[in-house]
């Protein structure tokens, strides 16, 4: 049976890109109710249009950067819809592709509030009930860029290096506690949502939006601890392990072309 079948799921910037396929999947999956959190009171309304057919959907809006509009929004939301099963942490920004010394202090703490701060403090609200329940699944939506350092997305990189450390310690924390609360963190590549565009990849293939939620999805279903996206970013770790930092970061950097991605970087308008 379908973990997510039934359950009341919320996602986090769930009004495009990949966050808007995973709601459309959990929908189709038999969801008891999906909610959308997002800054984007149009995009939440045309969800909404097109998804409603397909089930029960609610869509807030609010800036996640904003500590206390994220606590405000849950208590009503928490009024409105209950308690939350599921919770993918999946908004986030790319301020630029500027390298650190050009970087503006505003881009550093939005970058910062979104893709780091914002998911613990929304998983320190849901986290209590489901413990108490001993039931619940919360998945993060971090990055490639966690594992892999690269030029001009330092705090990018920054941000979802703070994500997955966060989201693993945590995952530790509960298997101690022998709960059966999951935590999920997902590590995917560049994914083709319009947020990365004008990056160039040399070898690895930029991901598409639909199976990559897909695969979100049943990693979720399937309680995988960790899962990056392609298979072959599992072996990151290893490599820098085993490697000579100057060989690494040819291989990686200049042969497979990870260094120069952000080289002609435009994003999302």
């Amino acid at each position: 049976m379908s973990k997510i079948k039934g359950s009341t799921v919320l996602i986090t910037g769930g009004a495009s890109g990949i966050g808007r396929i995973m709601g459309r999947i959990a929908l189709e999956k038999g969801v008891r109710q999906l909610i959308i959190w997002d800054i984007n009171e149009q995009g939440i309304n045309s969800t909404i249009e097109e998804l409603r057919t397909i089930g029960n959907i609610k869509g807030y809006k609010v800036d996640i950067s904003d500590t206390a509009a994220v606590q405000e929004c849950y208590k009503r939301m928490r009024r409105e819809c209950g308690n939350i099963d599921i919770l993918i942490n999946n908004a986030g920004i790319v301020a630029g592709n500027n390298t650190f010394d050009k970087e503006q202090i505003g881009n550093i703490e939005r970058t910062m509030q979104i893709n780091s701060v914002a998911p613990m403090i929304l998983a320190s609200l849901v986290l209590p009930e489901m413990v108490a329940r001993d039931s619940g699944h919360v998945c993060n939506i971090a990055s490639a860029a966690g594992m892999l350092a690269n030029p001009k997305m330092s705090v990018y990189a920054a941000s979802k290096w703070a994500m997955i450390g966060w989201s693993d310690s945590v995952r530790i924390e509960l298997k101690q506690m022998k709960s059966k609360v999951r935590f999920t963190t997902i590590a995917p590549y560049f994914i083709n949502t319009g947020m990365f565009d004008g990056v160039k990849s040399r070898i690895f293939p930029i991901l598409k939006p639909e199976p990559t939620a897909r695969k979100i999805i049943a990693a979720i279903e399937s309680n995988r601890n960790f899962k990056g996206l392609p298979f072959g970013y599992h072996f990151i770790r290893f490599c820098q392990a085993i490697l000579p930092t100057s060989i690494f970061d040819y291989i990686f950097g200049e042969v497979v072309g990870i260094f120069h991605a952000m080289d002609n970087f435009t994003g999302r308008k």
